[in-house]
């Protein structure tokens, strides 16, 4: 299916890895000019060069942490207003709600409530004059069924979706969707990292602990990145233009309920 994008341009935050890397990926080969962020030089140019490489075009980078003003500024100053944005940030660390000091939630609602908000606020009023944007916030399957460890990630991405649930409405009369996209279990650094504390803990090796959550989800296994930015790619599409304010849970089947 060709989605009807090539030519857009796509600001991906947080894509050097990891899911908003397999959004970046999958925008690129439908020949959107893409244009990456993330906090590493490193990191970023590496990214930057193999996405383009694949694809067969240039992909735009910038070094930057996207929760800051001076972040946002120099993203934004690489992509001037983008067509498509994808929202991402990597979320607070797991814990005990008791051990949460006001600057812990101050942090966690920067990253992953207030920096999707500052973007938007940035670029939809020119999304709107064109009469085409899409925006896709990358959150998480627990705002729909929530995890105690992850307080901090449960507050402040519900915080956006509601949001987000306000907005979508008055602005997809104008050819602008914004959507959100709840990944469940996906083989990621991060998923390695929490599955390795999980593993010590339990006293086993993180390739049982692994093993055995892979095995509790329905699929049969952990989501890749490639999977979920095809998903990503086609809520930016020509073709998703009726789908807005929604939650779009990429989970193989893990959450159990019907609504």
């Amino acid at each position: 299916m060709d989605l009807g994008i090539a030519g857009k341009r796509a600001l991906v935050c947080a894509a050097s890895r990891g899911l908003g890397r397999g959004c970046a990926e999958a925008l690129a080969r439908e020949g959107v000019d893409v244009t990456i962020c993330a906090r590493t030089e490193a990191d970023v140019k590496r990214a930057a060069d193999e996405i383009g490489t694949a694809a067969g075009r240039r992909v735009g980078r910038v070094a930057c942490d996207i929760t800051t003003p001076a972040g946002r500024a120099a993203a934004l100053a690489a992509c001037p207003s983008p067509d498509i944005l994808v929202n991402n940030a990597g979320g607070p660390p797991p814990g005990d709600f008791h051990d949460w000091d006001r600057d812990a939630w101050i942090r966690a609602l920067d990253a992953n409530m207030l920096t999707p908000i500052e973007l938007i606020k940035a670029t939809i009023d020119a999304m709107i004059e064109r009469r085409y944007g899409r925006i896709v916030n990358i959150t998480s399957s627990a705002v729909k069924a929530p995890i105690d460890v992850l307080g901090l990630s449960n507050g402040a991405r519900s915080g956006l979706t509601g949001f987000v649930a306000g907005l979508a409405r008055k602005v997809v009369r104008h050819g602008v969707t914004i959507n959100n996209l709840l990944p469940g279990q996906f083989d990621t650094d991060r998923l390695r990292v929490t599955y390795a504390g999980r593993a010590k803990a339990a006293g086993r090796s993180i390739d049982e602990a692994l093993a055995a959550g892979a095995a509790a989800v329905p699929a049969g296994r952990f989501g890749n990145a490639a999977e979920f930015g095809a998903v990503c790619a086609f809520l930016c599409s020509a073709h998703a233009g009726y789908i807005a304010g929604q939650n779009v849970l990429v989970d193989g089947g893990n959450y159990p309920g019907t609504f």
